[in-house]
């Protein structure tokens, strides 16, 4: 394997099998997730990487966890909750902190959104973050969770340069297309996947839409269906 395989299980959950065959869940939402193909559900993971508390990001982390094994990376108070409930493989860390873990390198961005879950009241889960994952090929990603655009993503670009990022585009919770494209831009990457969209219809912006935005720039929309991999 030396090629990075994308499988997209709707919303922000997405699956990536790493050139040198590890497998990473991202913000696993599947249960009541009505974008999510039951039969693409994953049935493996090295690592699962959780950007922030919301259950739109995390309700099915601790279950996927168990069954599998895997590694969860996340903010101190993310792995803590995780930790109380049992799960035993947990890389706690935080903004600008960075780990090797399962031979990949992964560091902690800022983003801006909140992080909570709703638990018999709202409990508090630290600051949504997002993710750099350096592969074993030397490819980089940036994960960016739930966020809006802010301006040390010029930063984030400078300092890691990414490959491809994951972006949000629905509008009104995150970044809408026309700020996700300004995102791109300023990250410098070649390819962009589009996420937290289509799911419900408040999430009014769609790929065509950042493609629209993108147009010109040289940065290609991956657009991808639920349960479809590109690699």
């Amino acid at each position: 394997m030396d090629t990075l395989a994308i499988t997209w299980l709707g919303h922000s959950s997405f699956r990536l099998r790493t050139p040198g065959g590890k497998e990473i869940l991202f913000d696993p939402w599947y249960t009541g997730n009505p974008a999510f193909p039951e039969k693409a559900r994953p049935k493996a993971a090295d690592l699962i990487l959780i950007s922030h508390g919301h259950s739109d990001h995390i309700a099915d982390a601790a279950a996927m966890a168990k069954g599998t094994g895997a590694t969860v990376v996340g903010i101190w108070e993310i792995t803590s909750w995780l930790g109380a409930k049992g799960i035993k493989n947990l890389e706690p860390m935080n903004k600008g902190g960075t780990i090797t873990a399962k031979g990949l390198r992964i560091t902690m961005t800022d983003a801006r959104h909140s992080s909570s879950f709703d638990e018999n009241g709202i409990v508090y889960l630290g600051d949504p973050a997002g993710f750099i994952v350096k592969l074993e090929n030397g490819q980089t990603i940036y994960f960016a969770g739930d966020t809006a655009l802010f301006g040390d993503m010029k930063l984030i670009g400078e300092l890691y340069k990414p490959d491809i990022a994951f972006l949000p585009i629905g509008d009104r919770f995150t970044m809408g297309p026309d700020t996700a494209a300004m995102a791109a831009k300023w990250l410098g990457v070649k390819q962009v996947v589009p996420m937290h969209h289509s799911t419900f219809p408040l999430l009014t912006g769609t790929p065509e839409q950042l493609e629209q935005h993108l147009s010109g720039s040289g940065i290609e929309t991956l657009k991808l269906k639920p349960g479809e991999t590109a690699q």
